[in-house]
């Protein structure tokens, strides 16, 4: 049952122009930097940041995408065959020596962007990895924080926050839910 809409269309959008302003912040400018959103809607997220940094600075940043899949703690069988539904990852640029900032939409344990560390350490060695999501709820099981957080909303365990994008959702919001 939903709660309550904590974050609507505009909310977003200002949440994505606040978060590409601080990348070109701490990073001195986008050189050398690469987005890359987890999937499924972290690579949505990525995708805006990259349009709007490339509004700010008038240049473009790779964009990538990443399956985490096969680097989860809780792998789940999606296939026929039982075997986990792997969608690939696909990173335009070699990631070693670069900054990576790593996209998701929401932060709660830590253990998606666990996997996606271990997924682009597989990938090469960048000069550092950042963190960039949209929303932050609290609850971390692994000593990971955020580099760049469009909200914070604290949540208790007994609910849950559901992102909601146009690209994949035919709308844009954050809503918090009743488990």
């Amino acid at each position: 049952m939903q709660k309550a809409i904590v974050l609507d269309e505009q909310a977003i959008g200002r949440a994505l122009t606040r978060i590409a302003h601080q990348i070109i912040e701490k990073n001195k400018g986008i050189e050398e930097c690469v987005l890359v959103g987890i999937r499924t809607r972290g690579i949505y997220l990525a995708d805006r940041l990259a349009a709007k940094i490339a509004d700010i600075e008038g240049k473009s940043v790779p964009v990538g995408e990443l399956d985490i899949t096969l680097y989860r703690d809780d792998l789940t069988k999606k296939t026929e065959n039982q075997e986990p539904l792997v969608k690939g990852s696909d990173i335009p640029v070699e990631i070693s020596n670069k900054k990576v900032i790593l996209v998701d939409d929401v932060l709660y344990t830590g253990r998606t962007v666990r996997a996606g560390l271990d997924a682009l350490m597989d990938l090469g060695r960048p000069a550092g990895i950042q963190l960039a999501v949209l929303v932050d709820r609290g609850h971390r099981e692994l000593p990971i924080r955020a580099d760049y957080v469009g909200k914070n909303i604290p949540t208790s365990s007994d609910e849950k926050i559901v992102v909601e994008l146009a690209e994949v959702d035919k709308v844009d919001q954050v809503s918090i839910f009743e488990k």
